[in-house]
């Protein structure tokens, strides 16, 4: 298999293409220094990844910035604090603020000349439009988890990704899921039968971040450290 053998990649957004853990972080720590709270950063990732995973499996139709103040107010009782409404409401509508990867852009712009791009990302269409301008991209097809209702891992995501691709008669077998997280993407991509790139951010370093750990084993087509590695494997294809 190569990477030259696909016409369009399909692309989770956070955490591959934006940096949402460094994101997550800077919303965090203001409410956690007025508040006394200390925790590391990889303590407060995890209690991130388990109320979000939770509150988006419980509420799949819930929007994006609600799921994350939900989110928000189950952290801050895992560390002993319970915030007020407004520091939710706050932490939820901070996604436009989350930066892009210092590669994400210039790839992606590499990467559009060889394929189209598609987007299948755990947000919503608001939250994502800002995302999208960082990016500096144009993606010829985007589904969120609005349009869906429902939030990966769960099939329904990767069956509207399918039924898209119908719609536009480009087989499966010629898109090329792209993603960080194993627990969102690569177990229900593979499940739905795409092959998978791994751009693993979080590589060399312990824990599964602002993830939930995959709940079984996954085998992936490709593993990139990096959306410039991607690129760069693929030059080297020509």
């Amino acid at each position: 298999m190569k990477l030259r053998d696909f016409d369009a990649l399909s692309f989770d957004c956070y955490g591959t293409l934006i940096d949402w853990e460094s994101g997550i972080l800077a919303a965090w720590r203001p409410w956690a220094a007025r508040e006394g709270v200390e925790a590391g950063d990889g303590a407060v990732l995890e209690r991130f990844a388990a109320n979000e995973s939770r509150q988006q499996a419980e509420t799949p139709g819930l929007p994006y910035p609600e799921v994350l103040a939900r989110a928000f107010m189950g952290m801050g009782v895992d560390f002993g604090h319970t915030p007020v409404e407004a520091d939710a409401v706050a932490f939820g509508r901070s996604v436009p603020d989350w930066p892009a990867f210092p590669d994400s852009a210039e790839a992606l712009a590499y990467l559009g000349r060889h394929y189209e791009l598609i987007v299948l990302s755990n947000v919503d269409r608001e939250s994502f439009a800002a995302s999208a301008e960082r990016l500096e991209t144009r993606f010829d097809t985007v589904f969120t988890a609005q349009d869906v209702g429902s939030y990966k891992p769960a099939a329904a995501n990767f069956d509207a990704l399918v039924a898209g691709l119908e719609a536009r008669s480009m087989p499966k077998a010629r898109v090329l899921h792209v993603a960080q997280s194993l627990f969102h993407d690569h177990v229900p991509a593979v499940a739905a039968g795409f092959a998978t790139c791994w751009i693993d951010r979080r590589k060399g370093r312990p824990g599964w971040g602002a993830t939930m750990p995959p709940p079984s084993e996954v085998q992936v087509d490709f593993h990139f450290g990096s959306m410039a590695e991607l690129v760069e494997a693929h030059r080297r294809e020509a």
